[in-house]
């Protein structure tokens, strides 16, 4: 059986070199060409063992968080993102859409996101997200607890961010509005406002060129909050931070204030907290073992209303051993620390605990 002629080829005869070559060059360019909607899919996953010698508590095996990361380029300047979590609960997996929003990039000082989106309050917020594999921790800092109330964690509305033109300095800023917090404080207006009030946020940081790593910024946040009681309060949050995530060291330092003030009485509550974590990369066996420790404290005034009273003070030291480029095994013990109950009551005992986790992307 004779061979078929060449594509092209008048005659059967093969096409020409110089043909041949832009064909290929061709073929080259339709391959790498964007299409659109183009979708990536990213997941994270960890499975966590805890013991405590908390009264009460048990220990034992948890399935931890599964988490996707939704991405799809819409077009050249266009895109959607969305993260999605899974949690372990008795009866089985709670879904939440933790960030869905869609994007305009206009140019890199200017882009604007409409949907849900991690507040840009501080920098861990922003920065390690849902998947426990991107920290280095087990688990967040109070203040930044998924779930817990101190830190508004998400935000529905839109959000303008982008670079600032300073040469090395490096500046950057965040600006929002939207649905501020819900009847529930630790959850924000999904559906819709609790009040006609909108919450805005304005974050200003700085990467420098040298030293490679290090960032600092501060951020406020403005909202009213009306409980399911009825009670209203005027928020201002104002936090400020320090980190430098080269790896040997890794430091990262945040504080954060939350005012409320009651618009019925006037009566104004300041609760604070910080944390300061440290790790360092050890330089053997191409370094995969970094072990850390991390200080955190939070301070809540008997005033407070719109928290429950929980001041604490806690320290965690651990080891991460990242096993491969996309897993990675924690070993941490947490000390937190005893306090003066609310009341008068005795002071509460110390509680610890000890983690293993195994964390992984995919």
């Amino acid at each position: 059986m004779s061979a078929a002629p060449a594509a092209g080829a008048p005659g059967g005869q093969p096409a020409p070199k110089s043909e041949r070559e832009a064909q290929a060059t061709r073929e080259a360019v339709q391959q790498y060409e964007s299409h659109y909607p183009s979708l990536q899919i990213r997941g994270f996953g960890d499975v966590d063992f805890s013991a405590t010698d908390t009264k009460g508590a048990t220990s034992g095996f948890n399935m931890g968080e599964f988490d996707l990361h939704i991405a799809s380029a819409l077009s050249r300047k266009v895109s959607f993102f969305a993260e999605v979590t899974f949690n372990a609960q008795p009866t089985g997996y709670n879904l939440e859409v933790e960030r869905s929003f869609v994007r305009y990039d206009y140019n890199d000082h200017f882009k604007l996101s409409f949907g849900r989106f991690h507040t840009p309050i501080g920098y861990w917020n922003t920065a390690f997200h849902h998947g426990t594999w991107l920290q280095t921790t087990v688990d967040r800092p109070f203040m930044f607890m998924d779930g817990g109330t101190f830190t508004p964690i998400h935000m529905v509305g839109f959000l303008a961010e982008g670079s600032i033109p300073s040469g090395g300095l490096g500046l950057g800023y965040n600006i929002g509005v939207g649905n501020g917090r819900g009847s529930l404080i630790e959850r924000p207006g999904d559906a819709g406002d609790v009040n006609n009030n909108r919450a805005w946020v304005a974050k200003l940081f700085a990467r420098p060129a040298k030293p490679y790593g290090l960032e600092l910024g501060g951020s406020f946040y403005r909202d009213k909050i009306t409980l399911p009681a009825g009670p209203e309060y005027r928020e201002w949050i104002a936090a400020a931070y320090l980190t430098w995530t080269k790896g040997a060291p890794e430091f990262l330092s945040e504080f954060e204030n939350v005012n409320h003030r009651s618009i019925s009485t006037n009566q104004v509550a300041n609760s604070d907290a910080f944390y300061t974590q440290f790790g360092y990369r050890l330089p053997w066996f191409e370094r995969p073992l970094k072990p850390y420790y991390r200080f955190e404290y939070t301070h809540m005034p008997l005033s407070e209303q719109v928290f429950a009273y929980q001041p604490r003070a806690e320290s965690i030291a651990g080891i991460r051993w990242d096993i491969s480029n996309f897993a990675a095994f924690k070993l941490e013990y947490q000390h937190l620390g005893s306090h003066p109950a609310q009341g008068g009551n005795p002071a509460q005992p110390a509680e610890n605990a000890g983690f293993v986790q195994t964390a992984f992307t995919f």
